[in-house]
C-alpha cells in the first residue's frame, strides 16, 4: 500500500468515480483482458497475501486509514511496530483527536514525512466532529476530510468497506504498466491514462473489485517489484504483455531517487528526534548541537515550524505543537 503521498485537492482533480467510470467506453479486448487478469490474481491473493493488522476485521476502517496514512512512501516493515503502537493508544478516531497534535509527530517516530501526522490528526478530529467519531463510508466524505485525497479515499472505501473502487498505488501502477501496457515501469506522476486504464481493469461487482484492489496492490509488493521482478513466481506472467515483449528496458525519462543524507529533510529529522524525545520545551542551544552547518540548520527549523510540525515559544525556545 506504498503510494505516493499526496496532495488531496490535486489528486482528486480529474479522478471520477468508479461507478461513474461506468459510462466510459471501453475498448472489448480490453475487457476481455481484464477479466483473464481478474481470477488468477484474486486467487494467487487468497494464497499469498500476508498477514497483516490492517487487514484483519478488528483493524475496522479506523486501522485501514491509519495504515493508508504510514504506508505513504514507506515501507511495510517500518509502519508496523508505529502502527501497532498508535492503535493500541488511539484506537479510534476520536481518540487521537482529544490529543494535541504534537502528540501525533511524537508518536509518528522515525517513520518519515511528518506531515502525514498532523494531516492524520486533523482527519481524526474532522471525523469526530462531522461524522459521530465513525470513518465514513461514502468516497466524497472521505474526500473533504484534512489531509485525504483520492488515493486514501478510495483504499479505505475498497478495503475497509468492500466497495468497488480504482486504488491506484505505486506498486498497482508497475503491475498495470507490465502487464497490460507491456512498459517496464509507469510514469513518474500518475496520469490521466492511468487512471482509466484502472477503472477499465475493475471487476464489476464490489466484493471481487475490493480484492482485485488489494491482490494487484500485493502482487506489485511482493513479486512485480520494482528493481527484482521475480516473473517465475507471477500467477500472470504468460499474460503479461511486457514479458510477451521480451521484457524491454525503461526507455521513458529516467527514473527519480530520492537522496537523503546531507539534506533538509535529514537535518528536520533530526531537529523533530530532539523535540519528540523532550517532555519540557528545548531550547536553541540543544537543537544547535544536532548539524553543523547552521545556515541549513536554521532553513530546517523555519520550514519544520512553517509546517506546523514544531511550536516556537519565549526566550528561543521550541516544542511539539500544543495546538
Amino acid at each position: 500500500m506504498t503510494a505516493t503521498t499526496e496532495t488531496p485537492q490535486a489528486a482528486s482533480a480529474g479522478a471520477p468515480s468508479a461507478r461513474a467510470a461506468e459510462t466510459e467506453a471501453v475498448d472489448p479486448a480490453l475487457r476481455e483482458t481484464a477479466r483473464a487478469l481478474h481470477a488468477p490474481v484474486v486467487d494467487w491473493f487468497a494464497t499469498h497475501a500476508r498477514d497483516l493488522p490492517w487487514r484483519r476485521p478488528e483493524a475496522g476502517a479506523w486501522g485501514v486509514m491509519v495504515s493508508e496514512f504510514m504506508l505513504q512512501q514507506t515501507p511495510v516493515n517500518r509502519v508496523l511496530p508505529v502502527y501497532e503502537e498508535w492503535m493500541k493508544r488511539w484506537p479510534r478516531p476520536a481518540d487521537l483527536a482529544a490529543e494535541a497534535p504534537g502528540e501525533a509527530v511524537r508518536a509518528w517516530g522515525r517513520l518519515g514525512y511528518p506531515r502525514r501526522a498532523l494531516r492524520l490528526h486533523g482527519a481524526a478530529k474532522a471525523i469526530a466532529e462531522r461524522h459521530g467519531g465513525e470513518v465514513p463510508l461514502e468516497h466524497a466524505q472521505l474526500l473533504a476530510l484534512p489531509g485525504v485525497g483520492e488515493y486514501t479515499a478510495a483504499a479505505v472505501v475498497s478495503f475497509a468497506y468492500g466497495k468497488r473502487h480504482a486504488v491506484l498505488d505505486t506498486n498497482v501502477r508497475r503491475v498495470f504498466a507490465r502487464a497490460v501496457s507491456g512498459r517496464q515501469y509507469p510514469p513518474n506522476a500518475t496520469t490521466a491514462a492511468e487512471r482509466k486504464l484502472a477503472r477499465a481493469l475493475l471487476p464489476e461487482d464490489d466484493e471481487t473489485a475490493s480484492r482485485w484492489a488489494a491482490a494487484t496492490m500485493e502482487l506489485g509488493a511482493l513479486v512485480c517489484t520494482a528493481r527484482s521482478p521475480q516473473c517465475g513466481r507471477c500467477p500472470i506472467a504468460a499474460q503479461c504483455a511486457w514479458q510477451l515483449a521480451g521484457a524491454p528496458e525503461h526507455q521513458g525519462p529516467a527514473r527519480r531517487t530520492q537522496a537523503y543524507a546531507g539534506t533538509d529533510r535529514q537535518v528536520r529529522g533530526r531537529l523533530l528526534a530532539v523535540l519528540r524525545a523532550a517532555k519540557e520545551p528545548v531550547p536553541q542551544s540543544d537543537l544547535d548541537r544536532v548539524w553543523h552547518e547552521p545556515v541549513q540548520r536554521a532553513r530546517a527549523l523555519d520550514g519544520l515550524v512553517a509546517d506546523g510540525l514544531v511550536e516556537p515559544l519565549d526566550g528561543k525556545r521550541y516544542r511539539l505543537p500544543l495546538s
